[in-house]
């Protein structure tokens, strides 16, 4: 079984490092291969130039890609997994076309795992803990009132007049500003176009608490069902989101104000001009440290009260290992190939897993991954 792994951006790296140092069989396939050869040249030759029809002959039955490229590239190479009854991993969000293929890959025997890096990732297998915990409590009971949060960010761990560093093009930020979220506050939908109209704040349970400014992203309902919610509880509140540093919203207020008037080609054009120029004045340093921290909460009240109130923290920062993003991203990753391999994953399209065994032992690896990883008992 060899492992194709595609893409050695920088979130890539030590999950790729990873899997080779074990001793796996990995092929590593670039666009660049010298940029390949300079990420991991000094514990592989194995190293191919990216291409579609060239990985195809390699693939066989029962190998493993895993797609670090951009997003346009996931549902094909997850296809060409279909077709040759391989499997795929990436971090990604499962997208309609990559749930479409479900199927097909349950018919090839294919697994087809998403969702394994930082968030989405970590943040599932903590979901997972939580509700499993909770509904193994004694304070369990149906008719509690829930509320869940979970919010995530990659900040830089010195703070810069922006409030924001890029280790990678912030384009993808900018547009990822323009897109809608649909959550629940206090009982009801709340559908918000702009993220900038929904931000409040958040004080981190960390071992110093922090306060950060959040707000809601993407859709979260569908994940209800995902983290095994009962379709009869009563949901307060269900909210995943983004953190920032406090002085986030008016260190980007311009942005924002811009952003709105953007459309069409002429749109895109301008927000690939502030995307250089962001990148030009707020991208990491060689060497400087950045930081995650990602905190998933879930309460459950009754007459008024809590009878269960947990929060998974965790913060990490950049050391001699790297980029505490590139570590929480891509060695998750690696430990969903591992998992693939092991057969410990079922066929089909499938988020990181839920099944207890798996997400204890992510857990102990993300906690050697991090400076600091807790589960904090409100009560």
């Amino acid at each position: 079984m060899t492992i194709h792994w595609c893409g050695t951006g920088l979130s890539a790296i030590p999950g790729l490092r990873r899997l080779i140092e074990e001793g796996h069989e990995v092929t590593v396939w670039n666009r660049s291969p010298d940029k390949a050869v300079a990420a991991v040249g000094d514990l592989t030759q194995k190293i191919e130039p990216f291409d579609m029809a060239a990985l195809s002959v390699a693939l066989k039955p029962g190998d493993i890609i895993v797609s670090m490229l951009p997003g346009d590239w996931h549902v094909p190479l997850a296809e060409l997994a279909i077709e040759n009854a391989a499997h795929f991993v990436s971090s990604s969000y499962i997208s309609p076309q990559m749930a479409a293929l479900d199927t097909k890959a349950k018919a090839a025997g294919s697994v087809l795992v998403n969702e394994v890096g930082l968030d989405p990732g970590i943040d599932h297998l903590m979901a997972h803990w939580l509700v499993a915990d909770y509904r193994a409590s004694t304070s369990f009971d149906a008719g509690d009132h829930v509320s869940f949060l979970s919010y995530c960010g990659g900040i830089p761990k010195n703070a810069n007049p922006f409030r924001y560093k890029f280790s990678w093009s912030p384009l993808g930020v900018l547009k990822a500003l323009k897109s809608p979220s649909r959550s629940i506050r206090h009982y009801s939908e709340l559908d918000v176009a702009r993220p900038w109209d929904a931000i409040t704040s958040y004080i981190a349970p960390l071992p110093q608490p922090e306060a950060f400014e959040v707000y809601p992203n993407r859709d979260s309902l569908p994940f209800m069902a995902d983290y095994n919610f009962d379709p009869a509880w009563k949901v307060k509140d269900f909210v995943r989101g983004t953190m920032r540093l406090n002085g986030w919203h008016d260190a980007w207020r311009d942005v924002f104000t811009e952003i709105e008037t953007l459309s069409g080609a002429a749109g895109d054009a301008r927000l690939k001009e502030m995307s250089d120029q962001f990148w030009a004045e707020n991208a990491y340093a060689e060497g400087e440290p950045d930081r995650v921290v990602l905190c998933v909460s879930l309460k459950a009240e009754r007459d008024g009260v809590a009878v269960y109130h947990k929060t998974y923290t965790l913060d990490a920062w950049g050391d001699l290992r790297g980029s505490a993003m590139a570590r929480l991203v891509s060695v998750p990753v690696s430990l969903a190939v591992e998992a693939v391999s092991n057969r410990e994953i079922h066929a089909g399209v499938t988020p990181a897993p839920s099944a207890p065994k798996l997400v204890r032992r992510w857990l102990a690896h993300v906690d050697r991954l991090s400076q600091h990883l807790q589960v904090v008992d409100h009560l």
